[in-house]
């Protein structure tokens, strides 16, 4: 086992992606079930191609770009096995270049997720977590949970939440199931309320809640929010107008990739009104001080 540790130039970079995720695992086990991953595809209106890890550093390297990986874990919630997050930090240790690694625990596991969170941290040397709480099905402001976010403050590692609508399960009989108020923003109040150190991302544009998303973020200065998962020429105003003053040094870049390319990104942001002097920060140097890479303070 190699303990991931960064190797990234920063200088020599062009931007950090702070959200891809990796959908194809050891001997091509997929990341979710094969109708949710169908309905995202139809939803993203994409058909390409899942790349494998290396694949992805490939891809990213290429761009002169760093990309934050990770995979969820819906053993409970789906039934469904989860691509392994340590084959994901060993992955990442092989391309520490380019890549940097999120583990992903189920936190309706209790106890047993909390262990699963410290060893990946311990053993495997993950910066950070992604939970996806419409998809996990649990309610992240629940007392329950604290002890889980507890142990990654104490790491100084960093939770990533989904927030807002998503296009898994969408067009499915109920949705498949899935309760997207489980990924309203202001659910993350509290848990930014009651572990202070720990550095939460909002995932997305937290569609239909974005005025909450903007409230918690202007209010708890330990949160922050990504722009992955829309094209940036969709973007509400209210989001665009707080990444260029108030918020401008905790918004993040991500792709959402690869159901949407930092290619596309980059193309559509042309088409957003943000300013030229904020672009920076959200595209790399926010994500250098939050990730503890070196750089700008």
């Amino acid at each position: 086992m190699t303990r991931y540790e960064p190797a990234i130039d920063v200088d020599a970079i062009t931007a950090i992606d702070m959200h891809v995720h990796i959908e194809v695992g050891a001997h091509g086990h997929p990341s979710l079930p094969a109708d949710l991953s169908e309905a995202a595809s139809k939803y993203f209106a994409t058909d390409g191609p899942r790349p494998d890890l290396d694949s992805v550093a490939d891809y990213y390297r290429e761009r002169k770009m760093a990309a934050v990986v990770f995979t969820v874990d819906v053993t409970t919630s789906l039934g469904h096995q989860p691509i392994r997050s340590e084959d994901i930090a060993e992955g990442a240790a092989r391309n520490n270049d380019v890549l940097i690694p999120f583990g992903s625990v189920d936190p309706l596991r209790g106890a047993d997720a909390v262990v699963h969170a410290r060893r990946l941290i311990e053993d495997q040397g993950v910066r950070g977590f992604k939970f996806h709480p419409t998809l996990q099905n649990f309610d992240p402001s629940d007392t329950a949970f604290f002890p889980l976010y507890e142990v990654l403050q104490e790491a100084g590692v960093i939770a990533l939440f989904h927030t807002g609508q998503t296009g898994i399960g969408a067009g499915m009989p109920g949705g498949r199931g899935l309760r997207l108020g489980l990924s309203n923003p202001m659910l993350l109040d509290v848990v930014a309320a009651e572990h202070p150190e720990l550095q939460i991302i909002m995932a997305h544009p937290s569609v239909p809640w974005q005025d909450e998303a903007i409230s918690v973020a202007t209010h708890k200065h330990n949160t922050w929010i990504d722009l992955s998962g829309w094209s940036p020429k969709y973007f509400p105003p209210e989001l665009v107008r707080a990444a260029n003053s108030p918020l401008k040094r905790r918004v993040l870049f991500g792709s959402d990739f690869p159901m949407i390319t930092p290619d596309r990104w980059l193309r559509d942001v042309e088409q957003a009104p943000f300013k030229p002097e904020v672009l920076p920060g959200i595209m790399k140097d926010n994500a250098v001080r939050l990730l503890g890479l070196g750089g700008p303070s």
